[in-house]
């Protein structure tokens, strides 16, 4: 083999490997970037770098999407490093596609990193996968882990059972609903009082704690 025929096919083998790194990491690039994708939309937009902080305003029908959680609201507005931040505020509506959570609340803020949101106000949340309808004036929904904590004036509905408190704790992965707060649970006609109380939402079985008291009907 000649000189020129080795720098040859030592060239193409170069030009190989270097379309296969290329390409290796034109995949890796996709593959974040769909992982991270972020789109918003609105009537009005408009900016600021006050205090050295980015911040993105939408104003009028207003549409915020991040990776599987769709938000809308009369005003959005986004801030942090790589939209971090999201604060949702009027007639706030809220879509978990991947889990099927439904929200509507009065203001909603939003840690894109942590996945954790808050509701603030008049807030309902749906758990339309386990056919759960709550309600309160504070509720904080931790989406990595599943957890979510009512507070204020707490209304949980499922099927024929109604659950009321000051305060409670839906542990989604274990379908278990914990209350605190003089809670109250409704099964038909039966009626559950005590200082702890908790339901199994896959059975409806109810553990109380604490000054027990119910009326049971035959």
């Amino acid at each position: 083999m000649t000189k020129y025929h080795m720098v040859r096919k030592h060239l193409k083998t170069e030009i190989s490997r270097c379309s296969h790194i290329i390409f290796l990491l034109l995949c890796s690039l996709l593959f974040f970037t769909s992982a991270d994708k972020f789109t918003f939309k609105a009537n009005k937009m408009s900016g600021s770098k006050a205090t050295g902080r980015d911040t993105t305003i939408l104003t009028g029908n207003a549409e915020v999407k991040s990776d599987n959680l769709l938000l809308r609201a009369e005003k959005i507005e986004i801030q942090g490093k790589d939209n971090q931040f999201i604060d949702c505020i009027g007639s706030v509506w809220g879509f978990e596609e991947e889990k099927e959570i439904l929200f509507y609340t009065d203001r909603l803020r939003y840690d894109r990193k942590l996945k954790i949101a808050r509701l603030e106000g008049n807030s309902t949340l749906e758990d339309r996968k386990n056919s759960i309808v709550a309600r309160g004036r504070f509720i904080e929904y931790d989406d990595a882990n599943e957890i979510t904590v009512f507070q204020i004036a707490v209304r949980l509905f499922k099927d024929d059972m109604v659950c009321r408190s000051e305060h409670a704790v839906y542990h989604r992965k274990e379908k278990m609903l914990d209350l605190t707060g003089f809670p109250v649970v409704y099964k038909k006609d039966d009626e559950f009082r005590a200082d702890k109380i908790r339901v199994d939402l896959d059975t409806d079985d109810v553990i109380m704690e604490g000054a027990v008291s119910g009326t049971i009907k035959n």
